[in-house]
C-alpha cells in the first residue's frame, strides 16, 4: 500500500509520467471489468472499441480529478467516472432511433400511470392493452431500448468527487461515502419501494446485477434462462424503476 502510495503522491504533486503510467496499468482491470458488463447489455451496433475508447477517458479522467484526502476509495470514484464518460458518449452517440426512444417513453409513462393506479407492478399484458399494442410489440420493444432504460436511470453527476445520481443508490451503500443531502434520501426511499414492488423474477435480477455484482452471462446462469431474456428483465426493471422516479418528481 505505501508503494502504490508514493505513485499517488507522485502522480498528484508532480504530474510524474511514470506515477500516471502504474496507476492507468494499476486500475485497467477495472476497466475492462466494467466494459464487460457494458457490453452484454448493448446492442450489437455498438463497437466495442468505441466503448473502451470512452471507459478508457473516464479512468484517466478519474486520475486527473481523485482528492485521496477524501473519504472515498479511487475504486469507487473510478467506477462512476468510467460509467459517466460510457453512458454520455453513447447518448451523446444518439444511437438509439427516435421511434424507439418515443415507444420507450410512452411504456415508462404506462408503468407510471398503472403501477400508482395499482400500487403493484403490472403484467406485460395489463401495459400492452393500456397502450394498444401486443405483448411482442411490447417485448420487442423493451429489447431495442435496452441501454435507453440503463442511460435514464443512471444520470450520474459528481460533486466534491462523490457520485450522485439515481443509478448508484440501487449500489451496495458500503462502497459509497455515507453523506446524503434530503433529495438523495427521499430519492432513495422511492427507488427502494420501487425496487420492493417489482416482479419477483425482475428483483432478482436486480439483486444479482446490483448487489452480488454477477455479469448478466452469470445471472443467466443462476437463473437458466437465456441472457437476452436476463437482459429483458433487467431492461423491464430498469423502466419500472424509472417511472416510479419521474412519477415522485412531477408529484413534488
Amino acid at each position: 500500500m505505501t508503494y502504490e502510495k508514493s505513485y499517488w503522491e507522485g502522480w498528484q504533486k508532480d504530474r510524474d509520467p511514470a506515477a500516471g503510467e502504474y496507476l492507468v496499468e494499476r486500475y485497467l482491470p477495472l476497466v475492462d471489468f466494467l466494459i464487460q458488463r457494458f457490453m452484454i447489455s448493448l446492442p450489437k451496433s455498438v463497437d466495442k472499441d468505441d466503448i473502451r475508447s470512452l471507459a478508457y477517458e473516464g479512468l484517466l479522467d478519474a486520475l486527473d480529478k481523485f482528492n485521496p484526502e477524501r473519504d472515498l476509495k479511487f475504486e469507487t470514484y473510478a467506477t462512476w467516472r468510467i460509467k459517466g464518460a460510457i453512458i454520455d458518449g453513447l447518448r451523446h452517440s444518439d444511437w438509439l432511433p427516435r421511434s424507439v426512444r418515443d415507444k420507450v417513453k410512452k411504456i415508462e409513462k404506462a408503468y407510471a400511470v398503472l403501477e400508482q393506479q395499482n400500487g403493484a407492478s403490472v403484467t406485460d399484458e395489463e401495459v400492452s392493452v393500456y397502450l394498444g399494442i401486443t405483448k411482442n410489440e411490447l417485448n420487442k420493444t423493451v429489447s431495442e431500448a435496452a441501454l435507453s432504460a440503463m442511460v435514464s436511470i443512471d444520470e450520474t453527476a459528481y460533486e466534491d468527487n462523490e457520485p450522485s445520481g439515481k443509478y448508484h443508490l440501487i449500489e451496495d451503500d458500503s462502497a459509497i461515502s455515507p453523506e446524503r443531502n434530503v433529495s438523495d434520501q427521499d430519492m432513495k426511499a422511492t427507488l427502494a419501494q420501487a425496487i420492493e414492488r417489482l416482479p419477483e423474477k425482475e428483483k432478482l435480477v436486480v439483486s444479482l446485477c446490483y448487489y452480488e455484482e454477477l455479469k448478466l452471462t452469470e445471472i443467466a446462469e443462476v437463473l437458466s434462462v437465456s441472457v437476452s431474456r436476463v437482459s429483458q428483465l433487467h431492461s423491464k426493471a430498469m423502466l419500472r424503476l424509472n417511472a416510479a422516479m419521474q412519477a415522485t418528481h412531477e408529484n413534488k
